[in-house]
């Protein structure tokens, strides 16, 4: 279960991503950690994410999170490139990587299977498409767990 502050950080996160020209990809607060920690994953659409992407975004974050005092206890901020091997969530993430290879993965086994590694070709509202060698295979959102960007 989410921590039930992740959707104000996010609020405050998102503008200030949108501002450095970043993207927000995630939002998790492990508070089983001493002292908890506070990751946020950021992506430059433009370009490979690097260090200084990250070091704007944690010093304007950190500012932003300290001036609301949202968080009453001490926690480690962490803010770092999710890389390529990600999960894929957004209906925008659908569309850029279609024809990129991935995993999904099942709640319940589809076609006898709870994993699946082809090439994305889309999703839907009811479906993800996934192409595996030529033949289009259609798995029920409501069945997928996870769906992963997939290094071949």
């Amino acid at each position: 279960m989410a921590h039930p502050l992740i959707p104000q950080i996010t609020d405050i996160a998102n503008p200030i991503a949108a501002d450095l020209g970043l993207e927000l990809v995630a939002v998790i607060f492990h508070t089983h950690e001493r002292p908890p920690s506070l990751r946020i994953d950021i992506r430059n659409p433009v370009a490979d994410t690097g260090l200084q992407d990250c070091e704007r975004m944690s010093r304007a974050l950190e500012a932003a999170l300290d001036a609301k005092e949202l968080i009453p206890f001490a926690y480690a901020l962490e803010v770092s490139s999710p890389g390529t091997s990600r999960q894929l969530t957004t209906d925008r993430e659908f569309n850029a990587f279609g024809g990129f290879a991935v995993e999904v993965t099942t709640d319940l086994p589809w076609d006898g299977k709870t994993e699946w590694q082809g090439q994305l070709i889309r999703r839907d509202d009811t479906n993800i498409y996934l192409s595996l060698k030529g033949r289009t295979i259609e798995i029920p959102r409501e069945l997928v767990a996870k769906v992963y960007l997939h290094d071949k």
